[in-house]
């Protein structure tokens, strides 16, 4: 009767062996804050490239906002659609860039419910990039939105007495608020369950301000208790600063309140959507 007896040997690979697998050379740097935000911003614009249907809300949804209003209203409340449109058309980007500031928040709790956000978490970055990143690729959107916008009215006959100047000047300082104002839609995607409740309640917050607003109509036409509101209203200041810009007669204080509060949101929420961001 013979025993055979297995003998297990256990390979401890040499450090040499270690060296030659793993890389050599010094760890490279840890990004910088702006190149780690411009490389979110990157794959913010790659999803763009690949699910190209994301621009149709910053394309055929201003295209048909301004068609609809101006030629809706446009001979009942100025005798003709033209001359409707050289009011309406600066508030009708300030409306179709602000609403669809909302997708910041929903494409964040997208990848919250994918699990992306772990995986970004233990990245050695600095950690606002991911959310700055968010907000750097949706400036590209709503550039794109200003610039259709503005195209279709010069084609139906707007022009601003500002000129090329006047034109610029007031669509960055739409880029500016709107990128503030995407912050509090970042700590709503973050707060919110799933991309539904971030649209319900976005949607409850946009329709109030952009309506209840001198978007369409002036102020001055309104019940005295609805003024007060109109007057108070964030958007009604951004319109007047975009409007008096496009028209060459720039506001110096609509544009300070603008600009100051830009600084403010993003000051307020963007501490809040970090704090949550680090304790999600």
């Amino acid at each position: 009767m013979s025993t055979t007896t297995e003998t297990t040997t256990t390979y401890a690979p040499a450090a040499e062996a270690l060296g030659m697998v793993l890389a050599p050379g010094a760890r490279p740097p840890r990004p910088s804050a702006w190149s780690a935000s411009v490389t979110f911003g990157w794959r913010a614009m790659l999803k763009i490239k690949h699910v190209p249907e994301q621009l149709f809300d910053v394309t055929a949804f201003p295209l048909m906002m301004t068609l609809m209003f101006t030629y809706l209203f446009g001979g009942a409340l100025a005798g003709s659609p033209t001359e409707y449109l050289q009011f309406l058309l600066p508030g009708i980007m300030v409306t179709s860039v602000v609403m669809i500031t909302m997708y910041t928040g929903v494409e964040v709790n997208k990848d919250i419910e994918k699990g992306v956000f772990d995986r970004f978490r233990t990245l050695p970055i600095w950690r606002p990039s991911t959310m700055v990143g968010y907000l750097l690729g949706d400036l590209l959107r709503y550039t794109i939105a200003s610039v259709v916008i503005l195209a279709v009215g010069l084609l139906l006959g707007f022009r601003p007495a500002g000129g090329v100047t006047g034109a610029a000047g007031g669509i960055l300082l739409l880029l500016a608020f709107s990128f503030a104002f995407s912050w509090l839609w970042t700590m709503f995607g973050l707060l919110m369950r799933s991309e539904k409740s971030v649209m319900g309640v976005s949607m409850l917050v946009l329709m109030p301000l952009t309506f209840l607003s001198n978007v369409y109509v002036d102020p001055s036409t309104m019940p005295g208790w609805l003024q007060v509101f109109v007057n108070a209203s964030p958007i009604t200041h951004l319109v007047t600063a975009v409007r008096s810009t496009m028209a060459g007669t720039p506001d110096a204080g609509e544009i300070t309140w603008v600009l100051v509060s830009s600084v403010v949101l993003i000051a307020v929420f963007g501490t809040l959507t970090m704090r949550l961001y680090n304790r999600k």
